[in-house]
């Protein structure tokens, strides 16, 4: 039996490796919740004290971590890079800026292991439901090898290219389009909203009409309650279009549209509510058109 250590079982972590569970793979994982220990416990899972000790004689090492820095600490400072098989494969699947992904692919390829830049998309829906695309970008017989655990968590898997940094760029391209798309909808219910309409009404209506998108559908519902339940928080946003604003800078392509939604999150942010769902960008429109 195949063995995978999962190191992040967050929101959309823990969905993946229930999800690998039930499709017969050993799981085990690792996490500071202990909540989600517990959790992966009662799915099946093996719950560990340590990065390294879930590493130790895996198959594959899934990181569903925040940040690039989470994932390097977790390979280097942690040790679980050290503990894993000479044999076995890091899959990197966080959202991370496309040279730090380079970097940490170098520092396992060093260490004599092969190494997949796997980032996804389709939020905690597409976790639950194993549904997630998958941007992937390794040589072919890596890709190959990996595929059937990639299979057990996503429905849409890409190979975009043969080198690290590759997958990450792409899922960059992805979320500047989400980080927009939920900001310009917050745009049109603050004007809605400022102008009286029914919120509710103007949703229905947008979202049967050309203007509308997977994102005004999915967190549209959300903009409109007071305190929504948390899928995604406003700061993963605010690291995401981060992420977006470094490629632009260092690719000398200019990102308006792109600049503008960054600094709605992060106004949201920066009045407090960084933890609060990302639907709620639309406090900084409220904020705004309150003045």
């Amino acid at each position: 039996m195949t063995t995978i250590a999962f190191i992040g079982l967050g929101s959309m972590g823990l969905p993946m490796a229930k999800n690998l569970l039930a499709q017969d793979f050993a799981v085990r994982g690792f996490d500071l919740s202990p909540r989600a220990l517990e959790s992966l416990a009662k799915a099946g899972g093996t719950p560990t004290a340590s990065a390294a000790e879930a590493a130790n004689g895996a198959d594959f090492l899934i990181l569903m971590v925040v940040n690039a820095v989470q994932a390097e600490s977790v390979l280097i400072g942690d040790g679980a890079l050290a503990a894993l098989p000479k044999t076995a494969m890091v899959v990197l699947m966080a959202t991370c800026p496309p040279g730090s992904v380079e970097t940490i692919a170098a520092k396992v390829a060093q260490s004599g292991r092969r190494f997949l830049d796997a980032p996804v998309s389709g939020g905690v829906v597409g976790a639950v439901e194993a549904s997630l695309t998958i941007m992937a970008a390794a040589p072919a017989d890596t890709f190959t090898a990996a595929l059937p655990v990639l299979s057990a968590i996503g429905k849409k898997i890409f190979k975009v290219g043969d080198h690290a940094g590759q997958g990450a760029m792409v899922k960059t391209v992805n979320q500047l389009l989400c980080g927009v798309h939920i900001a310009v909808a917050a745009e049109a219910f603050s004007l809605a909203g400022k102008v009286g309409l029914d919120p509710a009404v103007v949703l229905e209506i947008l979202s049967g009409s050309s203007a509308s998108s997977w994102m005004l559908k999915d967190r549209g519902p959300r903009m409109i309650e007071e305190d929504p339940e948390i899928t995604s928080a406003v700061d993963i946003f605010v690291k995401d279009l981060g992420i977006v604003m470094e490629a632009g800078r260092q690719n000398k392509a200019a990102l308006p549209l792109a600049a503008t939604a960054h600094q709605m999150f992060l106004a949201v942010s920066g009045r407090g509510d960084g933890k609060a769902d990302d639907s709620q960008v639309i406090r900084a429109y409220h904020a705004l058109n309150r003045a």
